[in-house]
């Protein structure tokens, strides 16, 4: 120390002396004393520090805000400051509406004062409560208008999680490296899923809230349970045993899921029995541990992650009774569609086909001859009638050439044909007309006698 740090304090160590600049009680002489270390037994009221007397030309002179700027620059910019974990109990806890948390930590010694901004209090997982034993992690501020420094936390976790996360990246390495976690090894999940099977508590919500899902998208699957303890010793081997079961079932898929919790609820899910058992499953699992912001082992070692339980479900299922029902109707409406089209283009063949038919059938045959059988009959009829009246007329020409020849035509004209009667001879001149004669004139004929 300096001469001016000893008007500060009151002495100064070297080696193992103290040496005093003031008298120690009971002294008669106000000569300056040195003890040994070992022997002084120093009492607060021991000694009585001389009066200081401040300058009135000291080196430096600050306000309230500058001194209090300084050491915010100070604390601000130690960097272990800015990322410190600090464990504590939590008393005093306020939520005011704006969404931020105040809380003072605090251990039999000290307290620390401490706020939380809205978006990290957002993704806070833990339910704080006063008298919690936490570690928070962030920096050390200044809060000026009061003077005062606090911490500025971003994340809290319960006493004791930090080992627990130490052992989660060390068994994450270590399965990771063996190749369980790797993204070629996941399998698909079946579309339509005839069997599911689940492992989780058969009492929890979690098993209501996945049995509702299933029920309301695919009623038609065939669930089977396999309940298993989600939390403490006891679960692991039990969560094992519930996969070698449930295997034995040959579902197409698996659920394994549970409620939200802390990472001391959420460990049997990071146990290297239970990710070992769902990285060697038949089936392809489904993992729906906790909530959103949880992450366990058996995550990354299931086929898939869902954030949620019923998430779990919803992806488990990825077609549902509605998808079926429309796919139906669609295909229903495209086979009627189908059905239509192709009858009218079978009718459309089948009467080309009749039409052609017709072209070439006997019947279209028998039919063209009935025609040119009427035609050629017609025809035929038509000429024998052309021919019969030719004939007609022309016996009519000769009937009438006939009729002018015939002697009854001239008979009927007043005329007669005289013929003797010994042998009919025609009498055509006046030297033949003797003797007894027959006259035929038109409607008979009478004797005549010649007189000469």
């Amino acid at each position: 120390m300096t001469r001016d740090d000893s008007w500060v304090t009151g002495f100064k160590v070297e080696g193992l002396k103290v040496e005093t600049d003031f008298p120690i009680i009971g002294e008669k002489t106000f000569k300056p004393a040195t003890f040994q270390l070992s022997t002084l037994n120093l009492h607060c009221f021991s000694i009585i520090l001389a009066p200081m007397q401040p300058t009135l030309f000291s080196s430096i002179h600050l306000t309230v805000s500058q001194l209090t700027f300084r050491i915010r620059k100070l604390l601000e910019g130690d960097l272990e400051l800015q990322d410190v974990w600090v464990e504590g109990e939590i008393s005093n806890l306020s939520r005011p509406n704006s969404g931020h948390i105040y809380f003072t930590l605090k251990d039999k010694n000290a307290s620390l004062r401490c706020m939380m901004w809205k978006p990290d209090a957002a993704r806070l997982r833990v339910n704080l409560q006063d008298g919690m034993a936490v570690e928070a992690h962030g920096r050390i501020t200044v809060y000026e208008p009061q003077g005062a420094y606090q911490l500025a936390v971003n994340l809290i976790q319960p006493k004791g999680e930090g080992a627990l996360y130490q052992e989660f990246l060390r068994l994450k390495a270590m399965l990771e490296a063996e190749g369980l976690f790797d993204p070629d090894s996941k399998r698909p999940i079946p579309e339509l899923p005839r069997k599911i099977g689940i492992v989780t508590s058969q009492t929890g919500a979690a098993l209501r809230d996945m049995l509702n899902t299933l029920r309301r998208r695919l009623p038609l699957a065939q669930v089977i349970l396999a309940p298993s303890p989600v939390q403490g010793v006891d679960a692991p081997p039990a969560l094992v045993k519930a996969f070698q079961t449930l295997n034995h079932q040959n579902p197409d898929v698996i659920l394994l899921a549970r409620g939200g919790g802390s990472i001391e609820d959420l460990w049997a899910f990071n146990d290297e029995r239970v990710v070992r058992a769902v990285s060697d499953s038949n089936a392809p699992v489904i993992c729906g541990v906790g909530h959103e912001t949880d992450f366990t082992l058996c995550d990354f070692a299931a086929d898939l992650r869902a954030p949620t339980p019923t998430a779990a479900a919803e992806l488990a299922t990825p077609i549902t009774i509605l998808d079926l029902g429309s796919d139906l109707l669609s295909a229903r409406t495209r086979i009627s569609s189908l059905t239509l089209n192709l009858l009218a283009e079978q009718k459309a063949l089948t009467s080309a086909l009749a039409a052609r038919l017709k072209y070439v059938s006997p019947e279209r045959r028998i039919q063209s001859e009935y025609q040119r059988l009427d035609e050629l009959s017609r025809r035929a009829l038509s000429t024998l009638a052309h021919r019969i009246q030719l004939q007609t007329s022309s016996v009519n020409g000769i009937s009438k050439r006939l009729q002018s020849l015939n002697p009854e035509a001239i008979l009927s004209r007043g005329y007669a044909i005289i013929t003797r009667k010994e042998d009919d001879t025609v009498v055509s001149k006046i030297s033949q007309a003797h003797g007894e004669m027959k006259a035929r004139v038109s409607d008979g004929e009478f004797e005549v006698v010649s007189k000469t």
